[in-house]
């Protein structure tokens, strides 16, 4: 399976110029998902998709992946569009995983336990979250929320797709994970500082 990061958004709110290229212990944030994906047994090719507003992010990639990592221009500006675009220049075939740049507590076995859950359950695409009380627990306010079953769930930026039907609506497999490596997406300087911790304890 191929995999896209999406790393088009400037990240305002962190207000630290392109949050892809933002350090976390003398790395690029975005390097955390790339090296996590090459890792990772299920995954295939690994690109990344930057917009307008990320060129510096581009030369990065190109300057440290040597070409390893393809690097796709989207136009920016629409989350949706830009995914479309960047699946349809990737010339996948069959399912995509599509992540956000900003997760860099994820590991190749979290990445690969999901690739083997999407295609246990067989429907064309799957979305991880996490239960809301996971990311209270690691000290985040989630921005977006949804009712599944009663239970309070929050999306954690990794999505499997078809990219022969990625233009249309596709049956959702939902996939909810007590991981609180899921909870922390880096928005806010207080997000990076946590992931800081988190890593050096880690290490």
């Amino acid at each position: 399976m191929d995999a896209i990061v999406m790393a088009g958004g400037f990240g305002q709110r962190l207000g630290m110029g392109e949050k892809p290229c933002v350090e976390l212990l003398g790395k690029p944030l975005i390097t955390y998902v790339i090296d996590t994906l090459r890792s990772a047994k299920n995954i295939d090719r690994v690109f990344v998709a930057v917009s307008p507003v990320t060129p510096k992010t581009e030369i990065m990639i190109q300057e440290r992946y040597k070409g390893e990592v393809q690097v796709i221009r989207t136009f920016g500006g629409n989350y949706v569009g830009d995914m479309i675009h960047a699946v349809e220049t990737a010339n996948t075939t069959g399912p995509v995983m599509i992540i956000m740049s900003d997760l860099p507590l994820i590991n190749p076995e979290l990445i690969d336990s999901v690739i083997e859950k999407y295609r246990e359950e067989g429907k064309p695409a799957l979305s991880v979250y996490v239960p809301i009380n996971v990311c209270k627990g690691a000290g985040t306010r989630p921005d977006t929320v949804f009712n599944k079953d009663g239970k309070l769930i929050v999306p954690a930026g990794v999505n499997i797709l078809d990219s022969s039907q990625i233009r249309n609506e596709q049956e959702d497999f939902n996939l909810i994970l007590d991981n609180p490596r899921l909870a922390i997406n880096v928005n806010t300087v207080k997000d990076l500082q946590r992931c800081k911790d988190l890593l050096q304890c880690s290490n």
